[in-house]
């Protein structure tokens, strides 16, 4: 058939029939679902590797990761085997294949030290860190303020054990002051600003013992610098005391939400007392318009292969902001 024959055939056949409407109705579900989005979610690969002992391998990680329906992955920089350009380069091709964004590198370094040679150390460690996550195509870093290091093993306990029994709280080294500390981790950091605006990766300070362990001393910190290089990785559980309203401080500087979950009971009994109300958080970061991602770390003591997912469905469940 010719295809003007054609057209006229088709348009012949539809006179009179009953106009098609391809709008859903306009229910208050419907209505629900056109005014929200899900913030992306991610996972951190400690979450599977949880200080078990045993090499967890990146590769592992992304794939249990894109099996479970996460959104993006998060990457603990100590657990990986290399930070040569090679092994980089095969990640991230592994987590594109996997339908992953590598969304958020944690990284370890620490300010709080009388030593400029030992502090000097740490900023050029940590520029590097902000390279590596360059060549991973990562937004944003996780940083510390870094720990006084005062704090002792005791019988069969780690030193961080004891850290956690006394709730990250440790004392100042003898002769220095807690404004010398702000001191040096400010300046530390200063330094490390230029890298990332260069890299055009954010520091994302975190709620993270040390000089971080309270909202006000990240704040200090944060408002101290004053960068568009320089935000908040706001962790939900790090809190143990006025949890909501330090929360609330952090929320509206957050670039980053590192959520934990404890299924099967926290591994550090301390972490056992916190009531992580994921709801209320949820409405927290809506009232800030948080629109970036969430990235779950478990640390629980159940098995990751189910406390996971159910993990991923708490979040999910939690976490949305508002379109209109």
């Amino acid at each position: 058939m010719k295809r003007r024959s054609l057209i006229k055939s088709v348009a012949a056949a539809t006179i009179g029939a009953p106009l098609v409407s391809f709008n859903k109705p306009e229910s208050s579900n419907n209505l629900s679902l056109k005014k929200i989005k899900h913030n992306p979610i991610g996972v951190s690969t400690y979450s599977f590797w949880q200080f078990n002992g045993r090499e967890t391998p990146i590769e592992y990680c992304i794939d249990k990761a894109s099996e479970f329906g996460f959104d993006g992955i998060e990457l603990l920089l100590i657990q990986m085997e290399s930070e040569k350009n090679n092994y980089l380069q095969r990640l991230k091709k592994r987590a594109f294949d996997s339908g992953l964004d590598i969304m958020g590198l944690s990284t370890h370094q620490s300010f709080v030290s009388p030593d400029a040679s030992k502090r000097k150390e740490n900023i050029e460690l940590t520029k590097h860190q902000i390279e590596v996550a360059y060549s991973l195509g990562i937004p944003t870093i996780r940083i510390n303020t870094g720990r006084w290091g005062t704090t002792k093993p005791i019988g069969d306990k780690s030193e961080f054990d004891v850290l956690m029994d006394n709730k990250g709280v440790e004392s100042i080294i003898d002769g220095y002051t807690q404004e010398e500390g702000f001191k040096w981790v400010i300046d530390s950091i200063e330094q490390c600003i230029p890298t990332a605006e260069k890299c055009g990766v954010v520091l994302g300070l975190e709620n993270h013992w040390g000089l971080g362990l309270t909202s006000k001393g990240v704040m200090k910190i944060v408002n101290a610098i004053n960068s568009p290089w320089l935000s908040v990785t706001l962790d939900t559980g790090n809190f143990f005391d006025n949890r909501e309203e330090q929360l609330a401080d952090l929320a509206p500087h957050t670039c980053l939400i590192q959520a934990k979950t404890y299924y099967g009971g926290a591994k550090w009994p301390a972490f056992d007392q916190i009531n992580i109300d994921y709801k209320s958080i949820g409405e927290l970061m809506r009232k800030n318009n948080y629109k970036g991602y969430i990235s779950l770390e478990f640390e629980g003591n159940e098995d990751a292969n189910t406390a996971i997912p159910k993990s991923l469905e708490l979040l999910r469940n939690s976490f949305y902001y508002n379109l209109s």
